[in-house]
């Protein structure tokens, strides 16, 4: 804007796209802009020009422009609410990258980078994640896509005391589909002794399972993680039958 286009203008600021000039400009949630933005927009795209506010002289940009948006713009488009002009416009290269659910193979990746952003930000070293929590994460249904993955890792990372997330720094609706936590049937013939070691037993293999699954077989990480030696780490591998060259990809 110029000086003194609006109360408080006290000294001409230069916008965004006069700052882009010959670089990028990243819109954010581009269907939510109002109809009188989005004909400020479309000249820009048109012409490649635009004015500040409270000014008159025409001035001039070559930013190349990157919109993004969870909003079906094409349906927005045939119902009136964007403009069908603006709307092609902007769909010069569409790019439809799949939701978290669709892709939840990548979620351990994006574990991975999250809490490397997030521990810097808090202030915290804490890069490991329980087999059965990064389990829960993967069983959700992520309705709010990876902002919602990375509020829920926020809230761990807060809450854990831990150098691991577990999954007690979760929140606890996480785990309501998880089958491998819930309680086994109880078999009243066995004896105490019995029972309690078939669990133990079922709970080694599905967290070893787990962690190697994350680890993709890399046996060092896997048995640094666990708090066990590589010797022990093998010892109860060969004990339950599992394979590192099954878990790697």
């Amino acid at each position: 804007h110029e000086k003194g286009a609006f109360t408080g203008a006290v000294r001409r600021k230069i916008g965004k796209f006069e700052m882009a000039k010959g670089g990028t400009i990243f819109l954010d949630e581009i269907g939510t802009i109002t109809p009188a933005v989005q004909i400020k927009l479309l000249q820009v795209l048109q012409d490649g020009t635009f004015s500040r506010v409270g000014g008159e002289a025409l001035l001039n940009t070559d930013a190349r422009i990157i919109t993004a948006t969870n909003s079906d713009l094409k349906r927005m488009a045939d119902e009136g609410q964007f403009r069908r002009d603006l709307f092609y416009r902007l769909n010069v290269f569409p790019i439809d990258i799949p939701s978290l659910r669709e892709r939840i193979e990548d979620l351990p990746h994006l574990v991975t980078v999250l809490l490397n952003t997030l521990n810097r930000e808090l202030a915290k070293v804490i890069h490991n994640i329980h087999p059965h929590a990064l389990s829960a994460l993967k069983g959700y249904h992520w309705p709010g896509n990876i902002r919602e993955l990375e509020n829920i890792l926020e809230r761990a990372l807060i809450l854990e005391t831990t150098t691991t997330l577990r999954p007690e720094s979760f929140p606890a609706d996480l785990f309501a589909g998880d089958i491998s936590l819930a309680p086994a049937p109880i078999d009243s013939t066995e004896t105490l002794a019995d029972a309690r070691q078939q669990a133990v037993e079922e709970f080694e293999r599905q967290y070893l399972k787990e962690l190697l699954s994350q680890n993709r077989g890399k046996i060092n990480k896997s048995a640094e993680e666990a708090g066990v030696s590589t010797r022990q780490l093998y010892k109860l591998m060969t004990k339950y039958g599992i394979r590192k060259e099954d878990f790697r990809q």
